[in-house]
């Protein structure tokens, strides 16, 4: 007897067959890399399946139940009940279940619309109950520290409450705040109390691109300063955001080099002086000039330097714009001002000195310079000399410690990162360390690496913190890597335990690797290795994509060396675990708050000729400012360029190969380094495949750049993710308590103070194009409300 054609099966068995097509092809593919069979088997009866469909026989769409039912029970065995990791596994295969389920009826002679619709429910229904049981990343493991009335002492002599008269509170760097208006009860009332545009964007299109300002303002007395992306220094009122004066440094569109951060400014009063200039404000600016100016009304200082600036490229021969700028606040100890230099990454490996400079706060005279390779310099380079070119450097924030006369410099990579036969012996033990100099001289005390010939892009980009541990002045370092090691101030010893692995060898210079590194056996963020399960995606076809991806690289856990035959992972990637963020620290009850990354990279060295094939160039040698976006660098004056897939995302539908979370936050007992709490951090609400927002309010675990603010009253203020939101964040179990929308990304570190008797939240809402974040140029406040 002839089958009545049923065309709606037709057209869902034509889908089904054509997806069980790539399914077959790319798992065969997969499992003669060794990966895992399922694919291969799926595709082919899916194809099976297909067909039945088509050829509108009812044994069609059963086979396509037992091949969902079955995948099921294979994603269940392969990951258990992880939330995240199962949806690529379940959600499309059950969701072309459902018009299957549809067309059923119309394949027999008497259709029952009323049990297929019965049947469809059913399975919605199964598959929401599985997700709702299902684990999501949440870790709660132990009780919250009870808060101690001795504390810690800080040792800058500066104090948070009031004000806020550092980046990070104060030159401790613990982004803490003893205040307690606003606590667990009530903070679910705060409202924007004012918001004021600062502006600062480049004028040039081609450069206005590597937007990304990054500040955290600072607050002393009845003023609020803040800074842009053109270095322009603003100053409000801290109560109503209005602007009291402005200064303008004037710097040219081609000097912003990666992004156009401004993290901060210093405020310095001069001991003993009055009339202007007695407190002042000192930034360094993206054309590497130091500048200082009156506090009060953003004069120019004219005892400092030359007209109030100071150029510390002097010295280093020829810059190139771009090359060498200041994106973080100076570090002032004992009346010295520190400063060091972002070089762009990737360019040449005779890139700018890495050189670290010691200005004097109130003249602008250069103290000391820091030139590893020269260090019987103390001053500027003999005539005719330079220092010397392509050193370490450090780009990000330094912090010091006043009684000691240290300053705690994290310092970076040379300027080729991915290619060390040519450093030298001295750049080889200064590069990935944290060093101690002595604030007078300039002069080495101690050195603590963390990464031996660096090849990973591992420099330390967070701001050491520094406290009290076990009764010793210490200094709490997060790493990229995700690991935390705790120092002695002042002699760079490891308080906690720090232990060797052997890890993987060979790439192109088997010869310059380490057979062991460096882990911390005290606390890590880091989080297992890399397997073929952990590869994610929107539906099987694009996870299958990834698996296929991870089994073609090298990838043999921690510090696999790069290679130019095939690409390499890198997890953590160069974003951290722990980036410029840094880490929050409530003294008074011992607790780190980290907010952090769980994202690989996807790396391969390209050739000489390759990359000359390509055109790639660096940026002083190309007409495109952005040349150097961590997407392929040029690596002048070595053998390789290098290819960089920062996240590990799939090129067309821009979702990450590994599975979520990608980001998170965690407290750790600062006495027993054991884990308080662990959550994903960071919704899904802006994010989505092709880069449409989702606006899923789904928490996923998003990248997040930024730290954290804790106070007293036991809340945590981050924005940080890529959900444009700011939260306060219960201390005690993790749990979000408040919530607010930003205009833009919130790429920065909040900043908490009292004026008026009113205790005020602020972030500065500037974006990030890294982070794919909507741009902006808002200092926001929040406050309770006002007692009428």
């Amino acid at each position: 007897m002839r089958t009545k054609r049923s065309w709606p099966a037709i057209a869902i068995g034509l889908i089904i067959a054509g997806i069980g097509v790539l399914l077959a092809i790319g798992g065969g593919w997969l499992a003669v890399l060794g990966g895992s069979l399922y694919y291969l088997v799926t595709g082919a009866a899916m194809i099976a399946a297909g067909y039945g469909l088509v050829r509108s026989r009812v044994w069609g769409a059963w086979a396509y139940v037992a091949i969902v039912a079955a995948t099921i029970l294979w994603a269940l065995w392969e990951v258990g009940a992880d939330g995240w990791a199962l949806v690529p596994r379940i959600v499309a295969p059950v969701v072309l279940l459902v018009p299957v389920i549809l067309v059923m009826p119309t394949l027999g002679r008497r259709p029952n619309w009323r049990i297929a619709g019965g049947a469809v429910a059913a399975t919605l229904l199964a598959t929401a109950v599985l997700f709702v049981v299902a684990g999501w990343g949440d870790v709660a493991i132990a009780a919250l520290p009870a808060p101690n009335s001795q504390g810690m002492v800080d040792p800058s002599g500066q104090a948070t409450g009031a004000d806020w008269p550092s980046y990070a509170g104060t030159a401790a760097s613990r982004r803490f705040s003893p205040l307690t208006q606003i606590n667990a009860g009530n903070v679910a009332k705060l409202e924007k109390a004012w918001e004021t545009h600062i502006g600062g964007f480049a004028d040039d299109p081609a450069y206005r691109k590597l937007y990304g300002t990054e500040n955290t303002p600072l607050k002393v007395g009845d003023l609020l300063y803040s800074c842009n992306g053109k270095n322009q220094i603003v100053a409000l009122d801290p109560a109503t955001g209005q602007r009291r004066w402005t200064y303008d440094p004037k710097v040219p569109d081609a000097w912003i080099p990666y992004t156009a951060a401004c993290r901060g400014v210093t405020y310095y009063a001069v001991p003993n002086a009055t009339g202007l200039c007695a407190a002042r404000i000192l930034m360094g600016t993206l054309d590497a000039r130091l500048v200082a100016v009156d506090a009060l009304t953003g004069r120019p200082c004219p005892g400092f330097g030359t007209g109030g600036q100071v150029d510390t490229k002097i010295g280093m021969g020829h810059v190139p714009p771009g090359l060498a700028s200041i994106n973080s606040p100076p570090t002032i100890v004992r009346g010295v001002a520190v400063v060091g230099h972002q070089i762009l990454d990737g360019q040449t490996r005779l890139a700018p000195s890495g050189v670290i400079q010691g200005f004097d706060a109130v003249n602008g005279r250069l103290r000391w310079a820091w030139d590893m390779m020269h260090p019987e310099w103390t001053g500027y380079p003999p005539a005719g000399q330079t220092w010397a070119r392509g050193t370490p450097n450090m780009w990000t924030f330094s912090s010091g410690d006043e009684q000691l006369g240290l300053v705690y410099l994290p310092m970076g990579n040379a300027a080729v990162d991915y290619w060390s036969k040519l450093r030298s012996p001295r750049e080889n033990a200064f590069a990935t360390s944290i060093v101690a100099l002595d604030v007078t001289t300039g002069r080495p005390r101690w050195r603590f690496q963390a990464v031996r010939k660096d090849v990973w892009d591992y420099d330390f980009g967070a701001q050491p913190t520094l406290i009290d541990y076990r009764g010793t002045p210490a200094l709490l370092v997060p790493s990229k890597q995700g690991d935390m090691y705790i120092l002695d101030r002042a002699t760079g010893r490891p308080l906690t335990p720090v232990g060797e692995r052997r890890v993987p060898g060979g790439g192109v210079e088997p010869d310059e690797r380490s057979p062991t590194q460096i882990f911390s056996g005290w606390h890590t963020l880091a989080k297992p290795i890399l397997t073929e399960r952990d590869m994610w995606g929107m539906s099987p076809i694009d996870q299958l994509y990834c698996r296929i991806q991870f089994r073609r690289a090298d990838y043999r856990g921690p510090f696999t060396p790069p290679r130019v035959d095939k690409s390499t992972i890198v997890y953590p990637g160069y974003n951290g675990g722990t980036d410029w963020g840094g880490v929050a620290v409530d003294p008074q009850r011992g607790v780190i708050v980290a907010n952090y990354n769980d994202m690989p990279n996807f790396n391969r060295l390209l050739t000489r000729e390759e990359a000359n094939r390509r055109g790639i160039k660096p940026r002083f040698a190309s007409k495109e400012p952005t040349a150097s976006t961590h997407s392929i660098d040029a690596q002048w004056n070595s053998p390789y360029a290098v290819k960089v897939n920062a996240g590990w995302r799939v090129r067309y539908t821009g979702m990450l190969c590994k599975r979520p979370p990608y980001g998170g936050i965690r407290a750790i007992d600062l006495a027993t380094g054991k884990t308080i709490w662990d959550r994903p951090f960071g919704t899904a609400r802006k994010n989505g495949p092709f880069g449409i927002p989702s606006m899923l309010p789904l928490t996923i675990g998003t990248p997040n750049n930024g730290g954290a603010v804790v106070t007293a009253s036991g809340l945590i203020f981050i924005a940080a993710a890529t959900d444009d939101l700011i939260r306060a964040i219960d201390l005690r179990t993790g749990k979000t308590l408040w919530q607010a929308a930003l205009p833009a990304g919130g790429q920065a570190t909040p900043m908490v103070y009292e004026q008026g008797g009113r205790e005020y939240l602020v972030i500065f809402a500037g974006g990030h194009h890294f982070m794919e974040t909507p741009e902006g140029d808002s200092v926001i406040a929040y406050a309770l409300p006002k007692r009428s």
